[in-house]
Parts: structure tokens; sequence; C-alpha cells
């Protein structure tokens, strides 16, 4: 049996309705079977986290965009984190028995679909990319909805499928197929957006930092604190914990200092155990010393 995971984002994180609507469309596929949703109000984004077959997951996603669609207004919308379109991005990852090139037919499938039954331009990123400049979803979003159409009149920015021009209602939506990642953010005890994007910009790969990190400061107006928000893509090259302490050395230097950690969504074991090991500085330990990997164990 083929498992494979998809995680879209939606453009709404603070009407909880809306999102167990969406989630309602998603899991009323035969085969489907939702792991996980949540929201962030300051981010004004939801993560939804379900896993499936082949066809499965295709028609869950579409089931889910569609929904999205007919629910989230983007002329209305606003929130700290980039986005594009109502459903911002529908990323499938190969789980078991399934192959990374299949994960990209379904990708492309699903991005026809939407865009020839939705009338939502679609563009393909990561390993979906129809060109090389397409891969980083930053270059892909940059400019965020209310850019878009001025965007997509460039030839090298028209979408892989659906109209050339953005949906009003629905902006556009990004589709891929990538390895795991972790939605990863940590909190400091300053309002000075200025210091978490200066401490984001120093840890994320592109401004000299850490190998497969994405960073950026963003503001938690709730709570009245800033915090750096990650996208760790892949933790075996870049553990959490090493990204906890690089931010904590940077806001030394600011005079602030770490006063909590977030996942989003789901995290794979193996990411906690590490930090686990670093943490607490066990020696030589093993992941079939954990019970439940021991009784789980064919």
């Amino acid at each position: 049996m083929s498992i494979i995971q998809c995680v879209p984002n939606f453009s709404e994180g603070k009407d909880e309705s809306i999102i167990k609507e969406i989630v309602t469309a998603i899991s009323s596929v035969e085969g489907v079977k939702v792991l996980d949703y949540s929201l962030d109000a300051d981010h004004n984004r939801s993560v939804v986290t379900f896993v499936g077959s082949k066809d499965s997951v295709l028609e869950g996603a579409f089931n889910g965009a569609k929904k999205a669609s007919e629910l989230i207004d983007m002329t209305k919308h606003s929130g700290e984190h980039p986005r594009m379109g109502a459903t911002d991005v529908i990323p499938f990852i190969p789980i078991k028995n399934v192959t990374m090139e299949e994960c990209v037919q379904i990708a492309e499938s699903l991005g026809k679909k939407i865009g020839n039954e939705l009338d939502i331009p679609v563009f393909l990123y990561e390993n979906a990319a129809s060109a090389s400049h397409r891969k980083n979803l930053a270059k892909v979003r940059k400019g965020e909805y209310e850019g878009l159409e001025e965007k997509m009149q460039q030839s090298k920015w028209q979408p892989d499928f659906g109209p050339q021009k953005p949906n009003l209602k629905s902006g556009a939506t990004a589709v891929s197929a990538r390895m795991p990642l972790i939605a990863f953010n940590v909190n400091l005890n300053t309002n000075d957006l200025s210091i978490a994007k200066k401490i984001a910009k120093n840890v994320r790969l592109g401004g000299g930092g850490l190998h497969s990190v994405k960073a950026m400061g963003v503001e938690l107006k709730e709570r009245n604190i800033v915090q750096v928000s990650m996208n760790m893509v892949n933790f075996k090259k870049t553990p959490l914990y090493r990204a906890v302490e690089l931010i904590r050395a940077e806001a030394k230097r600011y005079g602030v200092s770490v006063v909590g950690t977030e996942v989003i969504g789901l995290v794979p074991q193996e990411a906690l155990i590490d930090s686990l090991e670093y943490y607490m500085g066990i020696e030589e330990f093993k992941h079939d010393q954990i019970l439940e990997n021991r009784l789980y164990q064919d």
C-alpha cells in the first residue's frame, strides 16, 4: 500500500468553522485520513495534514481547494505570513511505497484540475517545478496576492495551469512534491520586529546561516512579542536544536531571549529525539529504547 502525505495551507486562521468545512471536504474522500489541522490567528493561516493513496490524496486535496475557493475571499485577507491564494500551497510528500516522481505526477494532475475546474492559476514548485527559477517557493510567492496581477504579466511568471490572470477571490495556488519539512517557530521576549527580522536573516541559508533553513521575522500581535518563523527543509542536515541555539546566541546580541518554541502541524519523531539527545546529553541512545517504538515493532 502506498502512503502519500499532503499538507495544504489555507489563508484562514481565525474562523475555525471555515477550516472545519474544508477538513470535512477533504476527509469525505474514501481512503483519506486527516491526521491534524491547526490555526494561527496572527499568521491568519491554517495547516491541514492528511494521508492516503495516490488517487485519494489527489481527490482530497482538490476537495479542500474547491471548498476554500467557496469560503475564503482573498480581497479581505491580511496576515503576517506570506500568501498568494485562498489555498496557498499544496505539497505532496512520499511516505511509503511511493517515489518522488510519482508525487510529481500527482502534483501536475492536481494543478491541471484546479486550473481547469476552479479557474485558479497554479504554479508548480520544488521537485515539481517546471523551471529552475520556480523551485523556491519564496520566489514563486514574492509579491504575494496583491502583486499577482503585475507579476503574471511577465512571461517567466505565467502559471503552469489555469488562467493567465489571478482569480480575484482565490488568488493563485502553488503545488509541489517535496520531502518532509518541519514548520518550527522560535518566540522572543520583545515586540521589536526589526530584531526578529535581523535574526531570521542570519539564521536562514540565503543569509549565510544554516543549511536547509528558511526563516523570517513575524509579529505575534496578540502576545505582543515577535517570532522567528522557520521551515526546516531537511532536519537531518540541520536539526531543530541547532536552529534554537543559533537564534538564542543571536538574540543575546540585542539583549533579548528565547521564551518558547512552536511546532506547526506534525513532526517526525526522529527530529524530536535528536534534540532530546542534545539537551539531555544522552549517550548512545537508540530509538528502540522508546517504549512506544518497542510496542509497535512487528
